[in-house]
């Protein structure tokens, strides 16, 4: 049967079922499936919280939204065009995300009274109205998947989890998908089973030839690939990307990596990552506490290797004072907080930005530290790699701040150049590096060479780096203030006022190393600024565009380097009448902003645990930009319509 192709720019799909359906699993594949080909996408996983909820409810559902498209896209998109629904409570959960006219394609096998129950359903909607302004699907997927797979003598429980991989592939064949990546990975997989293999491929092609011989699905989407520029490039994930990042840090300052962690969601990925790479020098140490992952991470750093922990922000809490010793000790230290909701345990599998003024100040006394934060999954590699520098440099503790998610996202990568990387120099003393006058009993003075470990470079402030056992290098460091220069313990209080400034002033020297800050304002007219950080950069670059699109001006300034400031941050926000601050949090830097700035700086703030919506995000900048003109503002018509859009047109 011949069926019509139609061409799309773009499609948003998301996957939802029970936390045991194997939906991560499924949208994995199909982003597999899409960055093979060649699109540009992002995705969003979405975890539930419990570790086990009640099957069938709606805290136990668990979804995966992948973007995917022929041009550059910046976000896993605000609303899902397509959802695949395994049950219910997936329906239920995800319902109020689709927009008129999209397109629902669910398991009616689950639709019994008893699991529409446990979803809060008092009817079945699909017997009823309350569908009537989607494209809805109804399929037996689980039916058909157990009939297709029961030449493999498998029990009907075993049977119906290859499910997810008959929904894979009837929407592999929707959108038009390469399948050989997904069949070669099932053979993997499950090499060692060979009727659980043979069945999940069965039902990937069963899902596929459904779609391709059924008059359900008259239509099938093509996606051409996307515009990229020359390069090698691969899928990868934020928590995979920083991993890399480290290993590459370790490489290019040929020192020794050394992970100490206690596993915590959403960072534990770092960790399972790291402990394959021994051969490039990395050391994995599963700590019993936090507290004992960043004291063992600090001691590798006093023995001369590039100390690292990794955590979230209840971990970084118990850090703390550990935190504060590297301060004083003035040590090379990594600290990776993929943040998550909060406060104490809060939401695990969620993402937030709240943990940036715990990363400014979550210290006993002045202890300064510098903070790094990626943009995007793959930036998670390149400021991996900043954050070493700055460590290994300016001898300091390091925050690097990821979320939850760009730790689970993903997105098509450059895999950089070897030769490109920078080269990061620990430079470490070899030498003693003070004289002394020494006067004997007879009266005879004669110079003498020390150590002094806190002398200091000129340019960076930077005390020496001395490994211990190196002849001739002994030295004091530890908790208690220390003198300058020669670092024997001090409570004079003029030393002590003098050390806690150089600490500061060490930090803010950090700034003169930075790039000036890219502004971008194609028109140069703009009077409305939108300043981010973190993983805001993909939401507010597509509001953004909406704005543009328009007809309207507005710049955009994100940041990597949050303490200190970029030099010429404050110039820059001088040239703008309105600066709005869009964040997952209350509003904590546009309070260090204002603080430091004197800039009436507008927050938007949401901490619903999702990423900023960019549709959102553009009407905000929408009203800034009403204010400065005094005149309203039309954004209609400013995003192009997605296949949900054409459809619901279709259907009115």
């Amino acid at each position: 049967m011949s069926k019509q192709v139609k061409q799309l720019d773009r499609v948003i799909i998301r996957f939802a079922g029970d936390s045991g359906d194997g939906m991560q699993l499924t949208g994995d594949r199909f982003t597999q499936e899409s960055a093979s080909f060649g699109n540009d996408l992002a995705t969003l996983p979405n975890f539930p919280a419990e570790i086990r909820a009640p099957q069938g409810t709606i805290p136990g559902v668990s979804s995966f939204q992948v973007h995917f498209a022929d041009h550059d896209i910046l976000t896993p998109g605000d609303a899902p065009d397509v959802l695949v629904s395994m049950n219910p409570a997936a329906l239920k959960a995800n319902l109020s995300d689709l927009p008129k006219g999209a397109t629902i394609i669910v398991d009616t096998h689950d639709f019994t009274a008893r699991n529409l129950a446990k979803a809060g359903y008092a009817a079945n909607p699909l017997e009823d109205d309350s569908l009537a302004e989607f494209a809805v699907h109804p399929v037996d997927l689980t039916g058909m998947t157990v009939e297709a797979v029961k030449e493999f003598g498998l029990s009907r429980k075993d049977a119906a989890r290859a499910k997810n991989m008959f929904a894979l592939g009837l929407l592999s064949w929707m959108y038009g998908r390469p399948t050989e990546s997904t069949i070669a990975f099932l053979e993997r997989r499950f090499a060692k089973v060979e009727a659980i293999r043979d069945a999940n491929i069965t039902a990937f092609k069963a899902g596929w030839n459904f779609g391709e011989t059924t008059e359900a699905f008259a239509v099938s989407y093509e996606i051409k690939p996307a515009p990229v520029s020359a390069g090698t490039y691969r899928n990868i994930t934020g928590n995979l990307a920083l991993a890399y990042g480290l290993v590459a840090a370790g490489v290019q300052s040929g020192l020794p990596l050394f992970l100490g962690t206690y596993p915590i969601t959403p960072a534990s990925d770092i960790l399972h990552e790291l402990s394959k790479h021994k051969a490039f020098g990395v050391t994995t140490f599963q700590a019993e506490d936090e507290i004992a992952g960043i004291g063992a991470a600090l001691g590798a750093s006093f023995g001369g290797a590039l100390g690292v922990t990794s955590t979230s922000g209840p971990g970084v809490a118990l850090k703390s004072e550990t935190i504060g010793l590297a301060v004083m000790t003035e040590l090379p230290l990594l600290i990776v907080n993929v943040q998550r909701g909060g406060p104490s345990t809060g939401l695990p599998t969620k993402t937030e930005q709240a943990d940036l003024l715990q990363a400014m100040f979550g210290r006993n006394g002045e202890a300064p530290v510098p903070i790094v934060a990626p943009q995007s999954p793959g930036d998670c590699f390149d400021a991996a790699v900043e954050a070493a520098r700055i460590a290994v440099t300016y001898r300091t503790p390091v925050m690097l701040l990821s979320d939850g998610y760009l730790a689970n996202g993903s997105e098509p990568w450059r895999i950089p150049e070897v030769a490109d990387l920078p080269v990061i120099d620990p430079a470490f003393a070899t030498a003693r590096n003070h004289t002394v006058e020494q006067t004997a009993k007879d009266g005879t003075v004669t110079e003498v060479e020390e150590f002094w470990p806190y002398l200091r470079d000129e340019e960076t402030l930077a005390r020496p780096w001395a490994v211990p056992g190196t002849a001739g290098l002994e030295h004091r460091i530890g908790g208690l203030e220390k003198a300058d220069g020669h670092g024997n313990i001090s409570y004079d209080p003029a030393n002590h006022d003098l050390m806690v400034r150089t600490r500061q002033a060490k930090v803010d020297r950090i700034a003169d190393s930075l790039p000036p800050l890219e502004v971008d304002d194609p028109s140069g007219r703009a009077k409305v600024l939108v300043l981010g950080w973190g993983s805001t950069y993909g939401p507010i670059g597509a509001g953004v565009r909406r704005v543009r699109k328009a007809g309207y001006d507005v710049a955009q300034v994100h940041l990597r380097h949050l303490n200190p400031f970029p030099k010429d941050l404050g110039e820059i926000l001088s040239r703008y009448e309105k600066v709005l601050v869009p964040e997952m949090n209350l509003g904590q830097l546009s309070m260090l902003v204002r603080a430091k700035y004197l800039v009436d700086a507008v927050g938007y703030n949401d901490v619903r645990g999702l990423p900023l919506k960019a549709a959102d995000l553009a009407a905000a900048i929408g009203e800034l930009v009403a204010q400065v003109e005094g005149a309203p503002v039309d954004l209609s018509g400013s995003e192009p319509d997605s296949p949900a859009d054409k459809h619901a047109k279709a259907i009115r």
